[in-house]
């Protein structure tokens, strides 16, 4: 009977999760479009574009745009973001969701994801000029992708589908996912405004950081369904 229950439970816990074979279909597409980006960025065929995408997303100059930009992208910078990814996995863990804070962590293994891609990569940051303005930051490695939406895709991504998962009053859980989500969708365009990186790269960046989050949710459901038939 115990056994039975936790099926019922496992079922209606992964009603709230992207399926697998969506999943996988958003993993390996996403690979083979950020592939394809990455060929364009190593030719050089996309600087003309970058520039004039970020010359118009600049162009909306306003205090509180920028303040706000600035804050999107505040959770992406060290030392909070070398504290705040474990201590989310704290919490999992401490509530008793030991699997969950496992998957947590390896969420944060999209920003060591960033770090190899940019050893190769090694593109240019855009640099402040006549028509590019770029916020003063403490900027480490180089351009393609972003380690900033690569990272929040894992990690708030990640958060984002435990949320929809365990958080029970319906209200809460609307409220925790949006804020996530609103994270997420806003930290590509903030790289972009602050002239921190270059469009193809937050787009890349978004493909990868889909591809990482989506290997997790695989893995996770193979996983926890193993648990609850053992």
């Amino acid at each position: 009977m115990l056994l039975a229950k936790q099926r019922r439970a496992w079922r209606s816990q992964s009603m709230t999760m992207p399926g697998t074979r969506r999943a996988v279909g958003v993993l390996f597409g996403g690979i083979a479009c950020f592939a394809a980006r990455t060929v364009l960025v190593a030719r050089k065929q996309v600087e003309a574009i970058d520039k004039a995408i970020m010359v118009r997303v600049q162009a909306i100059h306003h205090p509180w745009i920028e303040r706000a930009m600035v804050v999107t992208s505040w959770f992406g910078f060290p030392p909070q973001s070398r504290i705040l990814p474990p201590a989310y996995a704290a919490v999992l863990w401490i509530a008793r969701f030991r699997l969950e804070a496992v998957f947590q962590l390896a969420a944060w293994g999209a920003a060591l994801l960033s770090t190899i891609v940019k050893s190769f990569m090694r593109r240019p940051r855009p640099v402040a000029g006549k028509d590019v303005r770029v916020v003063a930051a403490t900027l480490e490695g180089s351009s393609f992708p972003s380690g900033h939406v690569l990272s929040y895709v894992g990690i708030y991504g990640w958060m984002a589908i435990m949320a929809n998962q365990l958080i029970r009053p319906l209200l809460l859980r609307r409220v925790v996912v949006a804020a996530l989500t609103t994270l997420i969708a806003a930290i590509g365009p903030s790289r972009i405004y602050l002239g921190h990186h270059w469009p193809t790269d937050v787009a890349a960046s978004y493909l990868l950081g889909s591809s990482y989050l989506a290997a997790l949710v695989v893995l996770y459901r193979r996983l926890k369904s193993r648990r609850v038939l053992e």
